[in-house]
């Protein structure tokens, strides 16, 4: 188990990514909140030690990705919440940016999660392969077709280059 000062340094080093991830996949602050909690909590639990700071939050950050996986996955979640639209997120987002997140997040899901994690966390393709457990060249390719796809939604010939 980790000292009460690991688990407040984590929390202050990781809390915006976290929340942004669950924000992505559960769209509601509830939902968030519940699984924020879930991954500092297992963080605190964890006894072994990371190699380095990339290491941690790498962990950190598949650790969120299947909290909130396993969250949507819940009996509970599945038979009596249906997925809304984001609405709360609408407001904090800048109109000229809006489109284009919710066309990131209309994506099929194999290239939703390589774009968010490449043009909204800032990863290489090397390491959403890791975080992933894909091949980097795959990466590639689902970050082109997510582009392609997005391109013909948007009708722009910019994106992400």
């Amino acid at each position: 188990m980790r000292s009460e000062w690991e688990v407040n340094h984590a929390v202050e080093e990781y809390a915006d990514m976290v929340q942004r991830v669950c924000f992505y996949y559960l769209k509601n602050r509830a939902d968030t909140e519940d699984v924020f909690q879930k991954v500092f909590l297992k963080y605190m639990l964890h006894g072994e030690p990371f190699s380095d700071g990339e290491h941690e939050k790498a962990w950190v950050l598949r650790v969120a990705i299947n909290a909130c996986k396993d969250h949507l996955r819940s009996f509970f979640r599945r038979n009596t919440v249906p997925l809304e639209m984001i609405t709360e997120m609408a407001a904090e987002v800048p109109e000229d940016h809006r489109e284009v997140l919710e066309a990131v997040l209309a994506l099929p899901e194999k290239y939703k999660d390589p774009v968010y994690l490449h043009y909204y966390e800032g990863y290489s393709a090397a390491e959403i392969g890791k975080i992933l457990g894909k091949k980097e060249n795959t990466v590639y390719s689902l970050l082109s077709r997510g582009r392609a796809i997005l391109k013909d939604r948007l009708g722009g010939d910019g994106i992400g280059e």
